[in-house]
Parts: structure tokens; sequence; C-alpha cells
């Protein structure tokens, strides 16, 4: 992985002045744990509704995480696929587990209005590549 700063820098460039805003929350925070983050987030913004954004990748692997199960319980997530883990991801215990909290993929734009635990795996055309195969070729605007 490269340096948070050069990612920092990178994921920035891709935001560009749109509705995301890049930041190194975490370091500010001082958290480690994702759990962690998100219970800082909405005890120091009550008023914003968080939706969690993560890979099929992390969904098939999420169980292994600390309090996952927390994290499910404290907002909603929006799942993306991923390359060759979907159907590892739609078959992973977090998916068994949270399995009558999954909303229909056309109710993600609503998400953030749903209370959690709820989720939704939205799928996209996939680029065939991989993430460390672009970028071990310095490829990350493919």
């Amino acid at each position: 992985m490269a340096p948070l700063e050069a990612r920092l820098l990178r994921a920035r460039s891709v935001a560009g002045t749109g509705r995301i805003d890049v930041s190194n929350l975490e370091t500010e925070l001082g958290t480690i744990y994702t759990v962690d983050t998100i219970r800082s987030l909405t005890r120091v913004c009550p008023h914003i509704k968080f939706v969690w954004i993560m890979g099929a990748d992390n969904l098939s692997q999420v169980s292994r995480w600390r309090q996952w199960r927390l994290l499910f319980r404290s907002l909603p997530i929006a799942i993306f696929d991923r390359a060759a883990y979907a159907r590892g991801a739609l078959v992973s215990q977090a998916a068994r587990e949270f399995s009558r909290s999954r909303l229909a993929a056309r109710a993600a734009s609503s998400l953030v209005y749903n209370r959690a635990p709820a989720w939704v795996f939205i799928k996209s055309l996939l680029h065939p590549d991989s993430g460390t195969c672009l970028r071990s070729r310095g490829l990350w605007d493919c």
C-alpha cells in the first residue's frame, strides 16, 4: 500500500471539487479500527446520516474485524461488487447473519434513510484488472 500522504493526494485528485471530502480522519481522531472511527463520527456529528461504503472483498472477511456486528448495527452499509469476490461475499458470515437486513440494490439511493442494520449489494461494471495490478503499474486512473 502506498504511504498515506500519497493515497490522500491521489484520492483528492480523483474526487475533484465535488461532494466528496477526502481526509485523514482516522489520524485526526486517533482511531485504528473502523468501529471506533464510526463511533467517534456519530458522536461528534449526530446530525449527519452516514453510510459505510466497502467492496465485496471486505464483506467476505469483515467478520474478522473488531466488533464487526456493531458496525452493521451502527449505520447502513453499501457494498460494491469487486471482480472475483461477489459469490464469496454473499455467502460470508456477515451476509448470512445480516441477511434479513439486506435491501434490494434498487434501494441504494435511499439507503441513508434506513435504520441500521441495513445493507445493499451493488453490482456494477467491473474493471478486469485487480487493484494490486493497477497500482503496481502506476495506473490508478484505469
